[in-house]
């Protein structure tokens, strides 16, 4: 009887997933923008950070949206501001972490764990967000390194660690871009093992001559390559542009 039940619940989790794949994929044509739930988070349960999300307005996002708008027109979208961005409430707990060692059981464990937090932990909005960002702000005095960020297509959530400083404002914003990204099928584009862009798909204009230094990052990419050896990460998204793989990934070119 248990052995019937469980492949039962087995049969639907699948059959949920297989509907929302189609969704997904069928999201991807473009006919219509995504709206982007983005939720602050005190990841460092401190009152600097307190006090830094309660300054956050919807206009501090909107660079994100206008960023888009603009990447789509030089890509002949046809649309005119594909991401719509929406700031929600605060949210008091924290989403759970990435697994440290790599593995496809962890990876896929973890997964279901963040996509139960993102349905428990939804602050309802006038319109419902086709995709959500946990935004975990950080203290940079007692916090100066970021922990890795992650988005998951499948669900269409991120963790997106950021600094609690009006300085770090900019990039930021580019650190979110980025993982928004990947909630619409977007790849990094850059060496895992050193950070840095990988040629031709992790450069912003691959073409230009000579090729180093550039002047732009590929916003998949991540940095703006400087030499073999070195690039910088973007001060904001105007030294940023999307590359034509990373178009077509997420479906803006054929």
């Amino acid at each position: 009887m248990w052995k019937k039940i469980r492949i039962i619940i087995l049969l639907l989790i699948l059959a949920t997933v297989i509907q929302q794949t189609l969704q997904e994929d069928a999201d991807l044509d473009w006919n219509k923008n995504f709206y982007v739930a983005v939720y602050p988070i005190n990841a460092d349960n401190s009152a600097v950070v307190s006090t830094y999300i309660n300054t956050l307005t919807p206009q501090d996002f909107e660079p994100v949206a206008e960023y888009f708008a603009e990447e789509a027109q030089r890509y002949q979208l046809g649309l005119r501001r594909p991401f719509e961005i929406r700031l929600g409430d605060k949210i008091n707990q924290i989403p759970p972490a990435p697994p440290v060692e790599s593995g496809v059981l962890k990876v896929v464990l973890w997964s279901l764990q963040f996509r139960y937090f993102a349905w428990k932990n939804s602050p309802s909005m006038s319109v419902k967000p086709d995709i959500r960002l946990y935004l975990l702000y950080h203290d940079p005095l007692t916090s100066p390194r970021l922990t890795h960020s992650t988005a998951l297509n499948k669900g269409r959530i991120g963790r997106v660690n950021l600094f609690a400083d009006a300085a770090y404002a900019k990039k930021n914003l580019v650190i979110l871009a980025h993982e928004l990204l990947h909630t619409v099928k977007a790849t990094d584009k850059y060496d895992l093992a050193n950070g840095l862009p990988s040629f031709p798909d992790g450069y912003a204009e691959p073409e230009k001559q000579p090729r180093l230094p550039q002047d732009y990052a590929e916003l998949m990419g991540g940095r703006v390559p400087l030499t073999e050896s070195t690039a910088e990460v973007p001060k904001s998204l105007r030294l940023t542009l999307i590359g034509r793989k990373t178009a077509r990934e997420i479906g803006w070119v054929r």
